[in-house]
């Protein structure tokens, strides 16, 4: 028989680095949840990802138990560190602050192509490109598609 699911806790958590301080442990231990359980099993299966901030959606049982799944960084973060930015412009549509390019698009959709809603690698990329624009960065060189 399978476990009834009482609810669903979405965490932004760095890649290796869980630990019960705030923003885990208050989230997890309001639900009743095994805190140092959680930040061990996360921390395992992040090793490689070390440092990277990472969504987690953490599903939450009757009887206390958990699952997690671990999603691909957000696009802003991976934009920032193409264009290598501390943050994203405070006027996106006067002032630019960075530039990367359309490879660099495209290595960044097909990292998040399972987390997007889209079907074709070219959709994903005009995602990527619409977030870059909204952060103030500029795309340098002409899209693949509009030859």
């Amino acid at each position: 028989m399978a476990k009834e699911i009482t609810g669903y806790l979405k965490l932004q958590v760095r890649g290796g680095a869980a630990n019960p301080s705030p923003p885990v442990g208050p989230a997890l231990g309001a639900k009743g949840l095994n805190i140092m359980e959680f930040c061990k099993q996360f921390n395992g299966r992040t090793q490689e990802k070390q440092g990277q901030l990472l969504p987690v959606v953490v599903t939450i049982y009757s009887d206390k138990s958990f699952d997690f799944v671990i999603k691909t960084p957000p696009a802003p973060v991976l934009i920032m560190e193409a264009a290598k930015l501390k943050k994203g412009s405070a006027e996106p549509n006067r002032l630019k602050v960075g530039s990367i390019s359309w490879d660099q698009v495209k290595a960044i959709a097909e990292t998040k192509m399972q987390d997007l809603n889209a079907f074709k690698i070219e959709a994903a990329m005009r995602q990527v490109a619409g977030t870059a624009r909204s952060m103030g960065v500029k795309i340098s060189g002409k899209a693949p598609w509009a030859n």
